[in-house]
């Protein structure tokens, strides 16, 4: 069964919400000289197959849906601040 990039996110959150050991980790790949890498890299070792160009353009195809969604997807839509931005949305999920 295909899983999403967005689902993948969700279900680690889940996982790492159970697991302190497991959010510090992902949480630590932010330190990393590039946090983007290390991040995914962190996913695919948890079994979530997450590569960085996947994860950015996952973000911006949302984003953009959300767009055309909106007031008819125009210029006029409203912006939608950090909904292309997948990678920052999992590490404010994961502190709530």
């Amino acid at each position: 069964m295909y899983m999403s990039i967005g689902e993948m996110l969700d279900e680690l959150a889940l996982k790492a919400r159970k697991d302190p050991q497991l959010k510090e980790d992902l949480k630590a790949t932010r330190l990393a000289p590039n946090p983007l890498a290390a991040f995914c890299e962190k996913c695919r070792s948890c079994g979530y197959p997450v590569y960085d160009m996947d994860l950015l353009q996952a973000g911006e195809e949302a984003y953009a849906a959300m767009r055309r969604s909106t007031n008819g997807g125009g210029e006029n839509s409203p912006l939608l601040e950090g909904e292309d931005d997948y990678y920052e949305m999992f590490f404010a999920g994961l502190e709530e």
